[in-house]
């Protein structure tokens, strides 16, 4: 019997994505975007080796941003102390983290991190209104795997800033699929070296230390890659509040496919030539899960609520709503407004539809049984009985 994990995946054509849109490898330094290709020897495409030729003078003007920007500022974020609660959204990619974090970020209490700050960290407080403001037009309409609209000021997803100031990231594959994953190990935190740890904190913390300085509030972080790492995040913040977010396995699981085909496409130096799409997939949902599931009953139900994408979409006001008052986040009834206006625009949102074997569908079932059972989720992905847990 064949594996279905093993067979190659349907081919999916990403969104319009221009040329001169920016990847995120335009956000690095000139050092770790020379590492980057020397570990995979320059195994780039013919087709590729113009996007690498762009994308390089951009690390050399970022690093000569980046120390102008520590010269300039430096004091003021060694000195910065970021507000509480912060505020983290995890969950597995697709699952409904971004439109999560985007209904939340509505709320003027609080900051999120932009596509600006995380797409371009190394120079943001030198420029980054200046470019939000004037250079929109480099911007696809739309993300390269759904629907959704971008633009240098809408919320963005932090894993992107730690990778372009050169945290050690499972985001790194992007650029050479065809070569063996790496960095999947920081999807759980575990077997990784002492100073690998040790400059991947140093990273985010400054990162979160660059955002306060700018934006003096607290922050709404969002990042699939942090959801195996809630115990290190609630270590190293111990007034963080943690909202993780569940999806139809099936659906998250088809759509993640379609996300690893897309950012191929659009952000590597190769063209695939044998994607392991569904074994990574697989792979890195052991990962995730296995560091989630075992770190989850170290937060109390005041630190940490587990919600579900549908009903966030059946009722987003009233799930938000329970979501702030669980974690004390603030008087609801000042943003109320705003989330209702946000949610009536978003019924007409196009959702992507997705086609599933079932021998995949039932093997999916098997490996995340736990998911399933833990969110309330009948083997075809319809909703059961049983709402999500709280804790542990």
């Amino acid at each position: 019997m064949t594996d279905p994990a093993a067979k190659p995946p349907r081919k999916q054509k990403a969104n319009a994505y221009p040329w001169y849109s920016p990847r995120i490898w335009h956000g690095m330094r000139f050092r770790p975007w020379m590492r980057l290709l020397a570990r995979h020897r320059f195994a780039l495409h013919p087709l590729r080796i113009g996007m690498a030729v762009l994308v390089t003078p951009f690390t050399m003007f970022n690093s000569l941003a980046y120390r102008a920007q520590l010269a300039l500022y430096g004091k003021k974020i060694a000195a910065a102390t970021p507000h509480t609660p912060m505020v983290f959204i995890v969950g597995h990619w697709r699952s409904g983290t971004t439109f999560l974090h985007e209904l939340m970020s509505l709320d003027e209490a609080y900051t999120s991190p932009t596509t600006m700050q995380c797409f371009g960290p190394c120079e943001f407080l030198l420029m980054g209104d200046f470019v939000s403001r004037w250079f929109n037009f480099i911007m696809p309409s739309t993300r390269p795997m759904d629907n959704m609209k971008v633009g240098w000021s809408k919320p963005q997803e932090d894993e992107f800033a730690l990778l372009s100031l050169g945290a050690p990231s499972p985001y790194y594959r992007m650029a050479f699929p065809d070569h063996p994953a790496e960095g999947t190990e920081f999807l759980d935190m575990e077997g990784i070296d002492e100073a690998d740890l040790a400059k991947w904190r140093e990273t985010l913390d400054l990162f979160v230390r660059m955002i306060t300085v700018q934006r003096d509030k607290p922050i709404i972080l969002k990042s699939p890659t942090h959801t195996g790492r809630i115990g290190l995040l609630a270590e190293m913040y111990p007034d963080a509040k943690f909202i993780h977010i569940a999806r139809n396995p099936l659906e998250v699981f088809a759509s993640t496919e379609r996300l690893w085909q897309t950012m191929d496409e659009i952000q590597a130096f190769q063209h695939p030539k044998n994607p392991q799409y569904r074994q990574y997939i697989f792979d890195c949902f052991d990962r995730m899960y296995g560091g989630y599931f075992r770190d989850v009953h170290k937060l109390g139900a005041d630190r940490l609520v587990e919600t579900r994408y549908e009903d966030i979409v059946a009722d987003p006001v009233g799930e938000l709503e329970k979501i702030y008052v669980a974690l004390g986040l603030g008087d609801f009834e000042q943003v109320r407004p705003q989330m209702e206006a946000a949610t009536a625009e978003s019924r007409s949102f196009q959702r992507n539809k997705h086609q599933m074997e079932d021998d995949l569908a039932a093997e999916i079932y098997r490996r995340w049984s736990q998911y399933f059972e833990r969110y309330g989720y009948a083997a075809d992905g319809t909703l059961g009985e049983e709402k999500p847990k709280a804790e542990s």
